[in-house]
């Protein structure tokens, strides 16, 4: 896990607790492309960096993951894909499953919408998610030079292993 990721989520989560402003602009701005919220700006660039191109993908992802946090704060020690997994083995939905192929299928100039929605039924269901492993994984996805097939198969895998019903049983019995 990237330390800059880490620390950029615990920049977040204190910015949750004094400044109920800053997180109404950060949610604010998943209602625009990433990184074109001005509003946005004093809480997210101080993390980009000197990034050669305002597409970079680090700043992009930053950006999105800053507004999905404001729109769902709640960390745990688990992929996105598993919330979800947790979500569908939960809710017994096949639309989830839906959502969550048509998510991995999702390409550089789309994924944020379909996270957005995504988070938006984890936080109706209270299920968190590492935000810091997001930041990393976003970056590499949104990131032109890098093929995101292995990136995508382990979020299937974590997915599906999430979703798969809780054993009554234990391995001692």
């Amino acid at each position: 896990m990237s330390d800059h990721a880490e620390k950029f989520i615990e920049y977040l989560a204190a910015l949750k607790d004094w400044d109920r402003g800053a997180m109404a602009a950060l949610r604010h701005s998943l209602a625009f492309e990433p990184g074109a919220y001005p509003r946005a700006f004093p809480y997210v660039e101080r993390f980009a960096g000197a990034a050669a191109h305002e597409r970079d993908a680090h700043r992009l992802a930053l950006y999105a993951v800053a507004g999905l946090f404001a729109r769902h704060p709640l960390r745990r020690p688990q992929s996105f894909a598993a919330a979800l997994g947790e979500l569908l083995r939960l809710r017994q939905s096949p639309s989830i499953e839906s959502r969550f192929v048509a998510l991995l299928g999702a390409d550089a100039e789309n994924i944020v919408e379909y996270l957005r929605q995504a988070v938006s039924l984890l936080a109706a269901d209270g299920i968190g998610f590492d935000h810091a492993r997001l930041l990393v994984d976003l970056s590499q996805w949104l990131n032109p030079g890098t093929d995101p097939s292995r990136l995508r198969q382990r979020w299937a895998r974590d997915f599906y292993r999430a979703a798969q019903p809780v054993s009554e049983y234990t391995d001692s019995e």
